[in-house]
């Protein structure tokens, strides 16, 4: 897996209003950053070439200049075994551009958290804010970058059964 950092995910005003949500549930928040972070399914390395068509093909969004991250790290992405509409798309525009090494792509956001005091915020206050960094029905969080792996793993169809309702009337 390929892992490649994107541009910061939120807007400034967007940063400031989850900001500021935040405070109302972890009082001493002090600072929260978000970017895209892009993971490729890989058959085969990329050339040279190919990685910087891939390079390009993943720089969109916010021109603004990548922050350095601080804080404590959180990675939320599309939940496990499913395909989002953003990575059906990035990789058939990625075949289309002649990247046959791609299996598939997929986004998550790196989300970093500070304390007021600019220190890594602790376990149980990113717990509390997890409701506004994530959609659980749809999404995962994952404590490291590499855990995303995951997310291309594919496993085998369950056997099919059927149960015969009709026959057997209401018992």
């Amino acid at each position: 897996m390929l892992i490649l950092r994107g541009a910061p995910a939120l807007s400034q005003f967007r940063t400031q209003k989850l900001l500021n949500e935040g405070k109302k549930i972890v009082e001493n928040l002090g600072g929260l950053y978000a970017e895209y972070v892009h993971f490729a399914d890989l058959n085969q390395d990329l050339s040279s070439a190919g990685r910087e068509v891939l390079d390009k093909l993943l720089t969109y969004g916010s021109r603004k200049e990548v922050r350095e991250t601080k804080g404590a790290f959180l990675l939320v992405t599309p939940r496990q075994g499913t395909i989002s509409p953003w990575s059906s798309k990035a990789t058939d525009i990625a075949h289309n551009c002649g990247l046959s090494e791609i299996n598939r792509l997929e986004r998550g956001v790196s989300w970093y958290c500070q304390d007021s005091q600019g220190r890594d915020l602790d376990a149980d206050a990113v717990s509390k804010l997890l409701p506004l960094l994530q959609d659980r029905m749809v999404e995962s969080v994952f404590a490291d970058l590499q855990e995303a792996e995951v997310l291309f793993q594919q496993q085998e169809p369950a056997q099919l059964t059927s149960v015969d309702i009709l026959s057997g009337g209401r018992d």
